[in-house]
């Protein structure tokens, strides 16, 4: 496969059989095939995403099911592609339910610049794309909206509504400082300290990117 200017896009193909071994063996061969291709810093993330969806096609297809898992750098994104022969589509339900169900789903929204499912000729490929920026108020922009995404579920929102998300992370993002503050009030903190000193350290850190960029 080749990019815009015509050079090839490094691309992997793992075929595997869907057991809780194979989760494991997968995570070792993305690690070890983003390293080749230098992308240490989203290995971490790429390790995740890549066993949620897989842990997925043993819960929700079955154990045994044979898929494939497709690795690709696509400009400054890792786009992971999970094929099966299901057809049957996920979607993002109640955030509160039972033995942690639709927990895959909920953290590739929360960490991924994108994602979605699309249908096959032998079934469907659920996909995400990771940013391989190395930026750092992006990947902090990423860890926290997985980080509200979790604490959604635990507070039990309702689901994300398409167009709306935004604005409901953002307002689940009021809640969840305001629960830290009680949190830090409790143990005898400082919480107009933590405030100050979050402050101070978004501001360091949005002028360091800003005199990169310059």
């Amino acid at each position: 496969m080749s990019g815009h200017d015509g050079n090839p896009q490094p691309r992997g193909v793992l075929p595997f059989v869907a057991k809780p071994a194979a989760v494991r063996e997968l995570r070792r061969a993305v690690r070890s095939q983003l390293a080749e291709w230098g992308l240490v810093a989203v290995i971490n993330e790429a390790e995740l995403a890549v066993s949620e969806l897989a842990t997925n096609v043993i819960k929700h297809v079955g154990a045994g099911a044979v898929a494939t898992l497709v690795l690709e750098r696509a400009g400054e994104h890792l786009r992971i592609e999970l094929h099966d022969k299901s057809y049957q589509v996920p979607v993002l339900g109640s955030a509160v339910c039972d033995d942690e169900c639709g927990r895959g789903l909920y953290l590739l929204a929360g960490m991924a610049a994108d994602w979605g499912t699309v249908l096959t000729a032998t079934g469907k490929a659920v996909w995400c794309e990771l940013s391989t920026s190395p930026q750092p108020h992006c990947r902090r922009a990423r860890r926290a909206e997985l980080a509200l995404t979790g604490y959604r579920k635990a507070v039990g929102a309702p689901p994300l509504l398409e167009g709306r998300s935004a604005q409901l992370l953002e307002e689940s993002a009021t809640d969840l400082i305001a629960d830290l503050l009680h949190w830090v009030n409790a143990r005898g903190g400082d919480p107009d300290g933590l405030l100050d000193r979050a402050q101070m350290h978004f501001e360091a850190e949005a002028e360091e990117s800003l005199a990169k960029a310059a």
